[in-house]
This record gives C-alpha cells, sequence and structure tokens, in this order.
C-alpha cells in the first residue's frame, strides 16, 4: 500500500526520494542486514573520505577503529535480532574510522526500514567535531594535552634552555599560528632580549634586542601588566607594529607577561594571518605556558643560586679551616720576630733591623690575607654598631677624592637615612673594595656615584640569597656603588663573589676583594646583589640591616691598655711553641705566669686558695677539654677570675662569643703584645 502524496504534476516520488538522499546535509548509508552497504550520499563520501561508489559492497566494520570493532560486531548482531530506531541527540559521541586510517567523532541515528518491508538499515552520520559546543571542547582538550606534554618536560629536563626553546613552539603548534616568541627583560631592565622563537622575522633573530619602551610590543605588554591582544596590526595605536611583521601578512597577535614572583621577567608573544583570531581559551592557555616557562626559569635561578651558595660555602669551610693553621704560624712568626726587634745585641744592627722588619711586614700581610679569607667564610669576629651611614659615605668619598685618578669624578647622593648595623670598620673596608674595582674598571675616567636610603624589604632578586634567620620584619640600609666602567659579562658576574677569581692580570689583585665583601655583608645578616652588563658599568648594592634601638648599638668607649703589674695569668695552650711567644709578651708587660699545656693539667692547679686574677687560654686544647669548658669550672672554682679566651680559628671564637658570659673576652691569633695589652685590659675592666 503506498503512501498518499501531493506531488506537482509530473514529480515522480522515486526522484524525490533520490534527490532527498542525495541531498540531506548528513551522512546516509543503507545496509543490508548482513551488514553491507549498498546505498552512500555525497556526504558519507567526503565525511569518510571514500570517492564515488567506493563505499558500496563494503561492510560496515571497515569503518569501525580496529580497537572497538568486536565490541561493534557484537552490538551489530543484537540490534540485527531487535532492530528498533535511534535517533540524534542521545549524547552518544562514537568514531568512525576514515579511508586514510584517521578518525572523526561522529554522532549515528539508525532508522530499521524492515516495518516497511525492506531488510535494511539506514544509518544517518553527523560529524560533531563542527559543534560550536563540541569543537571548543576538542580544543580545550588539546591545551590541556599541550600542558601537560610540557610540563612532564619541565619535571624530566633540569636544563631550563630545554624547556625555553619547546614553548613557542608548542604554542605555535596549538594555537596554529605563524609566530611564537619569547622575550627576556635583560638585568638592565632597559631592553628585552630574544631568546627562543619559531617563525622569527628580520629583525627578530635569536639574540636580538628590543628596547623596554611602552611603544614597542614586550615593552607595552610590561606597561600593562597583563594579557594584551591584537584583533588587527594595520589598525594598532598603542604601540609601534614592526614593519616586518606587516610585510609577513601577520594580522592579529596575542601575548601575556611572563612573571617571576609578581615580577615581571619576559613576555611570550604569539601571531596569526588570521584576523581576531584569539579568544578567552587562547589567552588562558598562553598565560597557561607563561606560568609554566616563569616556574622552570626560577627554579632554575633558586637552583643555581643554592648550587653556587654551597660552592661558596664548601669553600669558606676550606678556608676557614686553614686560616686556623696559618695564625697559629703567624702567631709564632710574629712573636719571636718582635722579640728580635727588641733584643739588645740587635739594637744597633742596622741591617738586621732592615731584616727583622721586612719578615715582620710580610707576616702582617700574611694575617691580612687570612683575614680576608675568614671574611669570606664569614668566620670572623664582628663588632656591630650603630653607622651613621651618612657620615661614613662622606668621608670615604672625601678619602677616594684624594687617592683616586683625577679623572674618576666621585659623587655622594645620601638623602636622610637611619643608621645601620654593622661592624664600622669592616664596612668601610667593604666600601672601599669596592671602589678601588670601580677604579680599575674605568682605565680612562668616569663617574663613581654612592647613595644610600632607606630599605623596607629585600628585592626579590637577592631574598632567595639571604639568611633565612633574619625575620620578614626587619628594614635595610641599601648602600649602592655605581661606576660608568666597562661592566661585566654574564660569566664573570657569576663568579665575581668567588675567593681568588680575578680577571686582572698577574699580579693586580688577589681576587678577594669582592668574596671579602660577600662574607662580611652575609655574616652582618645582610644581602649583596650586582647588576652589570658589557659596557652598561656596574652597581653593586649592599643591603645592611638598619638599626632599631641606637642606644643599643652604641660602641663601649676604649680602657686604655695598661696591665697592672704583678698580674697573676694562667695561660693554658697546647701548642708549645706558641705557648713559648705568649709567656714572653706576658713577662715584658711584667705578669707573673704559670703555663699549662692542657685544660686538666689547670684544672689540678685551681682550688680556692689559688692565686690567680687571669685566665688566658686558648679554645682548642687538643684531645682534652675545649678552652670553654676550663673556663666555665674554673670560675666556679675561683668566681672572681677573669677569663681572656683566644684561637686562630674564628669559628671557635664566634661561637664561644655567642654561648660565653659577658664577662668573658676574646682574642683572634695573631696578636701582637700591644693587642694582647689592650685585650687583658679590656676584661680586667669588664664588669
Amino acid at each position: 500500500m503506498s503512501t498518499p502524496t501531493a506531488l506537482p504534476p509530473g514529480l515522480d516520488e522515486r526522484d524525490v526520494f533520490r534527490s532527498l538522499f542525495a541531498a540531506y546535509p548528513d551522512a546516509l548509508l543503507v545496509a543490508d542486514t548482513a551488514g553491507t552497504i549498498v546505498l552512500a550520499n555525497a556526504v558519507a563520501e567526503t565525511l569518510l573520505g571514500y570517492a564515488a561508489d567506493e563505499l558500496l559492497g563494503l561492510d560496515v566494520d571497515v569503518l569501525v577503529p580496529d580497537a572497538i570493532r568486536p565490541r561493534h560486531a557484537a552490538y551489530r548482531e543484537a540490534y540485527g535480532r531487535s532492530p528498533r530506531a535511534r535517533p540524534m541527540g542521545t549524547q552518544m559521541e562514537l568514531v568512525a574510522k576514515r579511508r586514510d586510517g584517521s578518525e572523526v567523532m561522529v554522532e549515528i541515528a539508525l532508522s530499521p526500514l524492515q516495518s516497511h518491508g525492506l531488510p535494511l538499515v539506514v544509518a544517518a552520520i553527523r560529524d560533531i567535531g563542527a559543534y560550536p559546543r563540541v569543537k571548543q571542547a576538542l580544543q580545550r582538550a588539546r591545551y590541556s594535552e599541550q600542558l601537560a606534554q610540557l610540563g612532564r618536560l619541565a619535571v624530566d629536563s633540569r636544563d631550563p634552555q630545554v624547556l625555553l626553546d619547546q614553548v613557542p613552539a608548542t604554542a605555535a603548534e596549538a594555537l596554529q599560528v605563524d609566530l611564537a616568541i619569547v622575550y627576556l627583560l635583560e638585568p638592565n631592565s632597559v631592553e628585552f632580549r630574544v631568546a627562543a622563537g619559531v617563525g622569527l622575522r628580520e629583525g627578530e633573530a635569536i639574540g636580538s634586542r628590543v628596547p623596554n619602551r611602552p611603544d614597542t610590543a614586550p615593552g607595552f605588554v610590561m606597561a600593562q601588566g597583563g594579557p594584551v591582544t591584537v584583533a588587527d596590526y594595520h589598525s594598532e595605536q598603542r604601540f609601534k607594529v614592526p614593519p616586518s611583521t606587516l610585510n609577513a601578512g601577520l594580522t592579529s597577535g596575542m601575548a601575556v607577561p611572563l612573571s617571576d614572583r609578581g615580577r615581571i621577567i619576559g613576555a611570550l608573544t604569539v601571531r596569526s594571518r588570521e584576523a581576531k583570531r584569539f579568544g578567552e581559551d587562547e589567552v588562558r592557555f598562553l598565560e597557561s605556558l607563561s606560568n609554566l616557562l616563569a616556574t622552570s626559569l626560577q627554579r632554575a635561578q633558586s637552583e643555581e643560586a643554592l648550587n653556587h651558595a654551597q660552592r661558596l660555602e664548601s669553600v669558606g669551610q676550606l678556608t676557614g679551616g686553614i686560616a686556623h693553621d696559618f695564625n697559629n704560624l703567624l702567631t709564632v712568626i710574629q712573636g719571636n720576630l718582635q722579640v728580635l726587634e727588641e733584643l739588645p745585641a740587635l739594637a744597633h744592627d742596622a741591617h738586621a733591623q732592615q731584616l727583622v722588619g721586612a719578615a715582620a711586614r710580610a707576616s702582617k700581610r700574611g694575617a691580612a690575607l687570612t683575614g680576608k679569607l675568614l671574611a669570606f667564610a664569614r668566620r670572623q669576629v664582628l663588632q656591630p654598631t650603630a653607622v651613621d651611614v651618612n657620615a661614613l659615605l662622606g668621608s670615604l668619598a672625601d678619602m677616594l677624592r684624594r687617592t683616586l685618578d683625577q679623572h674618576i669624578r666621585i659623587e655622594v647622593d645620601a638623602p636622610p637615612c637611619p643608621p645601620c648595623l654593622a661592624d664600622p670598620g669592616q664596612l668601610e673596608s667593604a666600601l672601599l673594595n669596592i671602589a678601588i674595582n670601580a677604579r680599575d674598571a674605568m682605565p680612562e675616567g668616569g663617574t663613581l656615584r654612592f647613595r644610600a636610603e632607606p630599605c623596607a624589604a629585600l628585592p626579590a632578586a637577592v631574598r632567595s640569597e639571604f639568611d633565612p634567620a633574619t625575620t620578614g620584619e626587619e628594614c635595610f640600609v641599601a648602600l649602592s656603588i655605581t661606576d660608568s666602567g666597562t661592566g661585566m659579562p654574564d660569566d664573570v658576574k657569576e663568579r665575581a663573589f668567588e675567593p681568588f677569581f680575578t680577571t686582572k692580570e698577574a699580579g693586580r689583585g688577589t681576587g678577594l676583594g669582592l668574596s671579602t665583601v660577600y662574607g662580611f655583608v652575609k655574616q652582618s645578616r645582610g644581602a649583596i646583589a650586582i647588576d652589570s652588563a658589557p659596557g652598561a658599568g656596574t652597581t653593586v648594592t649592599l643591603y645592611i640591616p638598619s638599626v632599631r634601638d641606637v642606644a643599643d648599638a652604641i660602641e663601649a668607649p676604649d680602657r686604655g691598655s695598661a696591665v697592672p703589674p704583678g698580674l697573676r695569668v694562667l695561660l693554658v695552650e697546647d701548642d708549645a711553641e706558641v705557648r713559648t711567644v705568649v709567656r714572653n709578651f706576658l713577662d715584658t708587660l711584667g705578669c707573673e705566669v704559670t703555663g699549662c699545656a692542657s685544660g686538666e693539667q689547670a684544672l689540678q692547679l685551681l682550688s680556692p686558695a689559688a692565686a690567680f686574677d687571669l685566665l688566658l687560654s686558648d679554645i682548642a686544647l687538643g684531645a682534652g677539654m675545649r678552652g670553654t669548658q676550663l673556663a666555665a669550672q674554673a670560675q666556679a672554682v675561683l668566681p672572681a677570675l677573669r677569663v681572656l679566651l683566644m684561637s686562630g680559628f674564628s669559628a671557635e671564637l664566634l661561637e664561644a662569643d655567642r654561648d660565653s658570659p659577658p664577662g668573658w673576652d676574646l682574642l683572634p691569633k695573631p696578636y701582637s703584645r700591644d693587642e694582647l695589652a689592650q685585650a687583658i685590659t679590656r676584661v680586667l675592666g669588664a664588669a
């Protein structure tokens, strides 16, 4: 029984159905009960990648991906036993296999014709990848997969350059753009460097520079501090568009900043030939790439800073130990030279006095060298006090004006500034060391500028290297020394604080200047930074804690150095030669000396009736008890006994300084007879 129709005259029902089959917007396949395709429209051929009539006679299983073919065969067999209509819109997202092996996400409606007397099934197939919501979901999934792959690379690779090279390649592939660039801000903050990229044009080669100004593309991104999109470069007015961009036919663009702990360090930029190419999803994807890259660069920087600090710490431990042995040797040398100098037999021998004087000067230079090693190792004994920064810089500038080349102009910029807490002599020495380096960097003359200003918190650039013992509430004074000299390349800047590293010719420097400054600043609970580039001069900035209570930091007045005659001294020193030198010093000072080689031997001489006024003991006493232990037990027996500890190893002095009672005093080796006298006077005058 045929279906009634109201077709216009002359139109055949079969022609209408044939035309409808061919013109239908979805792909249509008609298969028999065995699964053989008997009819296919042109849309099906296009969707599945087959030429005209190639689908006819094929089994529908050919269109099913290999992985799910067994499951599909079981489903088709069950469907054949109980066919039923299945409309579109059931949210069943299936996959069809195209002729070239690629796959396409589809939705399929099934219409069995058995009820119409035909042993056939019509399958309507729709490419759901063309749906806007599906296209968006698929794009987001691809972005997520790209980010996941890049994240795995960031974890696996310890070289930041690997990720730096991969990020623009990933951006170009995922966003289907023609160009992607990573700009990194140079340390001088005045220009960007093209660090990596794909599809680079003329003038944008790796290593090329772009000024950091709001009228340049990366400079505008930095000024905005957030994502920037350009719908059409031809009408862009916010910044200057490079001619190479327009000449290459690039129409739209997008850029996001690279941020390291809140500080912008660069920009990630992409450009496309397609107008209005970028939306919110693309911006979020590029921001994710940027965050991943910035985190990787930050991690690499932190690891390098940690490795550098560990290397310096290892060298510091080594130099501290060497300095200890040297100081004991120098104590013997200096002490015996002083005795020789005062011998009556040599008093009128000019040649002998000349030889003794030369040896004494050499030993003092040796002592100064070990002092620098200990400063770098942060094992020197500091005497911090409130330092008037403005007065210090003014005095230092006046001295340098008299001593430096007249072609070097010295400027001081020191607005009212709080005092800083530091050892004044060591701070002046640190600034002088930096000034001498600056002078050497300006052989033809230039400008040397000193600046001091309050600093509420350390900059992010040095915070990672800052001693964590300092609280975040501490304020600082920033002391910077800037020269207009030759500047430093990155490889020199990275090694500037290493001991014995120098770029000066042989005989012009020991390489201990900046390393000494580094150790002093770190031991003073501060930080140090270098900003330099070839041809752009150098700025070295010291961040020294400021004084909160000036009254607590006032240095005690000098009490003089007169040792009372007949002072009864218990001398404890395990090194026989050092003990002899110290005994000679004490004898000439009019003291009554009892010498011991160990703490245990000294304890045998101590009793409530013992007649000793002063215990002078080395801290390290061989395998026996330490000098600090001896002093504590000695004062328990003789509460009025004064204690003066000495050591050639400044780490021991620092430990004793931290743990000793206020009445004890410390004397670093090597020392002269006058320095010993001053220390004795100091400890006797202590309350």
